[in-house]
């Protein structure tokens, strides 16, 4: 008997970095741009699909935060707690797409409603969990549903695609 795939419900990117400044709100007429930035630690690109619930956000949250993608001082791979590091959380629907042709589709996203409130949640327990581990670390994050201008300095690049 054949064995059901499972699908995935959250996509994540993960890069380590140097410094990353990520622009969540363009330059208007009265105002000029408005920009996020981190030192040393890591950038995760977050996407969210049909089907993802809160209780994924736990498991995926120390997942992402204890895995040992991180180079420490001596060389040494670490997590970005241990590190200790920065966090820029960036909110990216791309992940979800799948090329049909030659264009992109996004079906499998989940609703930007349900997106916006996991990514808020991600958000918080990324922050909580931080602050615990690694006080004086910082997180920062984009503003989900808008198009953003990320410049990152990597000492990689050392990129990794993680499926929950």
């Amino acid at each position: 008997m054949a064995q059901k795939e499972v699908l995935p419900v959250a996509r994540a990117v993960l890069q380590q970095c140097l410094h990353a400044k990520l622009q969540v709100k363009p330059a208007e007429q009265d105002s000029e741009a408005q920009f996020v930035e981190i030192n040393r630690g890591m950038v995760i690109y977050i996407c969210f699909f049909k089907g993802a619930t809160d209780d994924i956000l736990s498991k995926t949250v120390s997942t992402l935060l204890n895995l040992r993608l991180s180079e420490s001082d001596s060389g040494k791979m670490v997590s970005v707690l241990d590190l200790p590091g920065n966090l820029l959380i960036v909110p990216q629907a791309t992940l979800g797409g799948k090329a049909k042709g030659r264009a992109m589709q996004y079906h499998n996203n989940i609703s930007k409603e349900d997106g916006l409130r996991l990514y808020t949640d991600f958000v918080s327990l990324c922050e909580k969990e931080l602050m615990e581990a690694a006080p004086g670390m910082i997180v920062k994050h984009g503003t989900y549903g808008n198009r953003q201008v990320l410049k990152l300095d990597t000492n990689g690049p050392y990129t990794h695609l993680m499926e929950f």
